[in-house]
């Protein structure tokens, strides 16, 4: 039997055979046409599906039926009567003896469940394949959903069902979904990071056991690994089979790998879920975030097919131009005034910013950060009505052509504020009596209560309308514990993640063209749940361009460029007071939504001559950023870095080389561009705004390449042999570009 389902990229099919080793098997065969992915799961004898091919496109699929035969494992001696080959959920009742991944309980007591498919179809429009299964005994119902983005992305989802003649609610406590990997991928990639050093790369061997990364503060947060990859020994971003899998989820979650002795190695992930913060009655439903698979060879396809997901997502980035913005925190901190900041967005413009966001200290009481966190209305006491009103600075600011940018907390209240004291019910804590420990003198406000949802999306819809705000940055800078919401007694990540979307979207659907950025304290919340509603992130509150270098790099395994905050800020930089030369600072806020966090009043008129240079040199090529390819180089020298994004067509692409310390080769050797047309012509040259390395050059010699004619070479050339860039100094950085010569 053949059935097949075709969307506009990607086909779906189904095909029967027998085994020869006794049950019927049914094999689902699903490729995104133009990514040349290709997944395969089988389902034997009603079991739940297992994956047994996931990879290129393959020719004649259906031989596939096979798989099952030829990939089954032998019984073994001291086991069940089956080896343990899990499936995309694995209980006990299929062997599984790892840590359990479905946990569930009815009356306080964990139930062990067998699941027998009942049903199994596609849903042509949404690219996906449903299976519905039962443990009828148990009265639970499992929905597991399949689908390949045009991508190339494999992500699932498992709703879980209380069904009908249950005997009590039932509490599910975990879902976590597998992906199988073969046991070639021996080596494992995460990141790990703290604040102002977050996405910090971290490898180990894929031994047997579990290792897992876990978020339980309410948000992914510093520490959270985007993607957990795991490769052939030693995979870079070039090079070497990888397979990723990422949670798109911003509340508690977690990611894992696990080997065991008999069987191949499984990487998923899952919502981390408090007891009792899902209670099903009879007929409810619980359905888990998506659970997404990038594979690829080497690092940089695998990014590549998260890129092209949000972007499909936001097709506008591709249309209007990433405007440069300027933020006025690093630059004034507190220090609002009409006065100052109008004479700010009069630098700003003549820098060639096009938006201008007023960053936290703008509403009641907020002279510092310990008070008036929640009470979201203008303070008469910095912004008099009249002509120095924060009305009039955002009209004046539009005047100028620029858009107008505005900053909220609104998860968070401090406890000295109007409205802490108005409605204490409205705050999260985990007994009547008690508070959670404070974090940067602030509380978290219950979104899940319909009054606390009405007060903050009332208070920002209606300044979004007073003042015209183009632009919002949502920050949320507490991590949430003890999270259990007054109103219903009950854990409530879960249901704060959810109203949190659904402020994103109630603001966006009232306001066209609105646009969100998504901060947490710098980088604490950066996953595909959140980048789904929001429009950009900020990477990380450290500028310090050293710092930033990886920080963007690896934040780029999940986000496209044009979406990531990337800004210029002072030196000495305010996080580390590590000071860099401006000609650093700007080479690395380039390669993003680039803009600017620093204090433009009390620089000198060559710097802002300088600035004003770069930001023209990015907007000339700012759609390349917005629909390349996001490439970076493998270099066996640790001490350089080569980032770079080729246009779709790879007629043009621009890189940067970084020193961040001296190398071990001196000079540094040459690098590799990738991402090229290995057929084509390049002539390669720098950037006018890099042409001179007088100032950042170790002097000892001249670059024959380095000029406004540079070098013409075959594009297979610059990816395999590559070529020389300049001696920098540490902590400096240039950049060049390719284009069809």
């Amino acid at each position: 039997m053949n059935d097949n389902q075709t969307s506009v990229q990607t086909v779906w099919s189904s095909f029967q055979g027998a085994s020869a080793l006794g049950p019927d098997v049914h094999l689902y065969y699903g490729q995104s046409v133009d990514a040349d992915v290709a997944l395969a799961f089988v389902i034997a004898d009603g079991q739940m599906p297992r994956m047994v091919y996931w990879g290129k496109a393959l020719r004649h699929p259906e031989r596939l039926v096979d798989a099952y035969d030829a990939l089954r494992p032998q019984r073994v001696s001291g086991s069940l009567n089956d080896t343990n080959w899990p499936s995309v959920l694995p209980t006990q009742a299929e062997a599984w003896s790892g840590v359990s991944r479905f946990v569930v309980r009815r009356n306080g007591i964990e139930l062990f469940c067998s699941f027998s498919v009942q049903d199994v179809h596609f849903t042509a429009s949404e690219r996906t394949v449903l299976v519905l299964a039962r443990d009828e005994e148990q009265h639970i119902g499992v929905e597991w959903r399949c689908e390949i983005t045009p991508s190339g992305l494999v992500r699932q989802q498992l709703a879980v069902s209380n069904l009908e003649g249950a005997n009590g609610a039932l509490s599910v406590d975990k879902v976590e979904l597998a992906f199988p990997v073969p046991e070639i991928a021996s080596e494992i990639l995460t990141t790990t990071g703290h604040h102002l050093r977050e996405r910090s790369p971290q490898r180990q061997p894929f031994n047997l056991g579990r290792l897992e990364k876990a978020s339980t503060v309410g948000r992914p947060d510093f520490d959270a690994s985007l993607l957990l990859s795991a490769g052939v020994p030693g995979f870079g971003f070039t090079h070497g089979e990888v397979y990723s899998v990422h949670v798109a989820w911003s509340g508690n979650s977690l990611l894992s790998a696990e080997r065991l002795a008999y069987t191949q190695g499984i990487i998923g992930g899952a919502e981390s879920l408090a007891g009792g913060e899902v209670e099903l009655e009879e007929s409810q439903s619980y359905t888990t975030p998506w659970v997404y698979g990038s594979y690829g060879i080497g690092l940089n396809q695998v990014a590549t097919r998260f890129h092209e997901y949000l972007r499909a997502l936001h097709p506008q980035f591709a249309h209007k131009p990433r405007p440069v913005i300027l933020n006025t925190w690093e630059a004034v901190y507190f220090d609002h005034s009409f006065d100052t900041l109008k004479a700010l967005a009069d630098k700003a413009k003549e820098s060639g910013v096009e938006r201008f966001v007023v960053d936290d200290g703008w509403f009641m009481h907020r002279r510092d950060d310990t008070a008036g966190l929640g009470d979201w209305q203008i303070d008469p006491a910095v912004w008099p009505d009249g002509a120095k009103s924060l009305d009039a600075l955002a009209a004046y600011v539009h005047d100028l052509g620029m858009e107008f940018g505005l900053w909220f907390e609104p998860e968070m209240v401090n406890p000295d504020s109007d409205i802490a004291r108005a409605h204490p019910d409205w705050i999260i804590k985990p007994t009547p009596n008690r508070l959670p420990m404070t974090g940067r003198s602030q509380q978290v406000l219950d979104l899940t209560n319909p009054d606390a949802y009405d007060y903050v999306f009332s208070a920002m819809d209606g300044l979004v309308d007073r003042l015209g705000i183009d632009y919002i940055k949502w920050d949320h800078n507490r991590l949430v514990t003890e999270a259990v919401s007054p109103r219903t007694g009950r854990p409530c990540v879960h249901q704060q993640t959810e109203a949190v979307y659904r402020i994103f979207r109630d603001l966006k659907r009232n306001h066209g063209g609105l646009e969100i950025e998504s901060c947490s304290s710098g980088g604490g919340r950066v996953d595909l749940g959140i980048l789904e509603v929001a429009d950009r992130i900020w990477a990380s509150d450290c500028v310090d361009p050293v710092e930033r270098t990886d920080i963007q790099r690896y934040t780029s395994l999940l986000v496209p460029p044009e979406m990531i905050g990337e800004h210029v800020g002072a030196s000495p930089a305010h996080s580390t007071r590590r000071s860099t030369s401006q000609q650093m600072r700007m080479a690395t806020a380039f390669f993003g939504h680039m803009g600017i966090e620093w204090n433009l009043l009390e620089e000198p008129q060559s710097a802002l001559d300088t600035l004003a240079g770069w930001v023209e040199a990015f907007k000339a090529r700012r759609e390349i950023f917005a629909t390349g390819r996001m490439v970076h180089g493998d270099s066996g020298d640790p001490a350089v870095r080569l980032d770079g994004v080729v246009n779709p067509d790879r007629s043009h692409g621009v890189y940067s080389f970084t020193q961040l310390t001296t190398s071990k080769i001196y000079p540094s050797a040459p690098v590799r561009l990738p991402g090229l047309d290995p057929e084509a012509l390049y002539r390669v040259k720098p950037l006018s705004v890099s042409l001179d390395v007088s100032e950042i050059g170790n002097g000892q010699s001249d670059l024959a390449w380095w000029n406004a004619e540079g070098v013409v070479l075959p594009g297979m050339f610059l990816m395999a042999s590559g070529l020389r860039a300049p001696s920098l100094h540490p902590a400096q950085a240039v950049l060049f570009e390719a284009e069809l010569a």
